[in-house]
């Protein structure tokens, strides 16, 4: 049974109270250290990362053990570009849950990756251990595909032809008209000659977080170690970096040549925002609590 981040901390700060004072209860602050948290996550997501930081220095400044705040200091002071307050919440984290410090370094490493990361539309060779996974993209009223999602699929479709090995996975949920995107998305793979045996179809994810956690748990079941990411050129860097800490290799980033010339200038800090807060999200760092 996987236990929440949430009650790790809980547990661990019951075991910091009994262990520095002999007395078996939660700290009389934990209310007000969550509605820190909960403060934090808000601003974080209405774009006020000032105040977000603030609410977690004043929440560290309470409870030094909290590790869900001490990743999220790091990662926003990341973004900040502070790196002595990102030096020192690391420091902390690794001092109070080295594992979490570890997915923290990884959460960096992929943002850093997909910030870095080029849409290409030009399909790569790969083989079998490493799958083709296609983002998808709201369908219509009726149940058929957006002009976008066509895009999306023909990448993929030219990939499936330079790697003729690969597996691919279709991830997207959101049904229209009793179609989720996936379903959608494998019958017109199919249709232009793709086996079916090769379409591996998942059709629960309804955000981009959902398409890397679900899609990183069923190349693992059908054998892949790595992935080509195909999706749309304004939306790989943040896939990319989703599937990165969701636990893939990604070692290739697929598009169509639609809108591939706007997208290829790195993106500015203000764009980057959307990369760090899915990061998050995909990390899984409670969202409330």
């Amino acid at each position: 049974m996987k236990i929440s981040r949430h009650w790790k901390h809980l547990a661990a700060t019951l075991f910091a109270a009994i262990t520095l004072t002999g007395l078996a209860g939660v700290p009389a602050h934990a209310g007000d250290t969550d509605a820190l948290y909960n403060s934090a996550q808000r601003n974080f997501t209405d774009g006020n990362d000032a105040a977000g930081r603030a609410d977690l220095r004043n929440l560290i400044g309470a409870d030094p053990t909290d590790a869900d705040a001490l990743s999220l200091q790091a990662i926003w002071s990341h973004y900040a570009g502070d790196l002595p307050a990102l030096g020192d919440a690391m420091a902390r984290l690794n001092a109070v849950d080295p594992a979490m410090a570890a997915g923290t370094t990884n959460v960096l490493n992929a943002i850093n990756s997909a910030v870095g990361t080029l849409p290409n539309p030009f399909p790569a060779l790969i083989g079998p251990q490493t799958g083709i996974v296609v983002c998808g993209y709201g369908l219509l009223p009726d149940g058929a595909l957006r002009p976008e999602l066509v895009n999306r699929l023909t990448a993929a479709w030219l990939q499936s032809i330079a790697a003729p090995l690969s597996p691919i996975v279709v991830s997207g949920g959101n049904p229209q008209n009793g179609i989720a995107e996936a379903d959608a998305m494998a019958g017109w793979l199919i249709g232009h000659g793709v086996p079916a045996a090769r379409v591996h179809v998942e059709n629960r994810a309804g955000s981009t977080v959902q398409n890397a956690l679900f899609s990183t748990r069923m190349l693992r079941d059908i054998g892949a170690t790595s992935a080509v990411v195909v999706t749309s050129p304004n939306h790989i860097r943040r896939a990319v970096a989703d599937f990165i800490v969701a636990g893939t290799q990604v070692v290739g980033a697929t598009t169509s040549l639609e809108q591939l010339v706007s997208q290829l200038p790195p993106p500015s800090r203000q764009s980057q925002r959307g990369i760090y807060l899915d990061a998050t999200r995909t990390f899984e760092l409670a969202s409330a609590r």
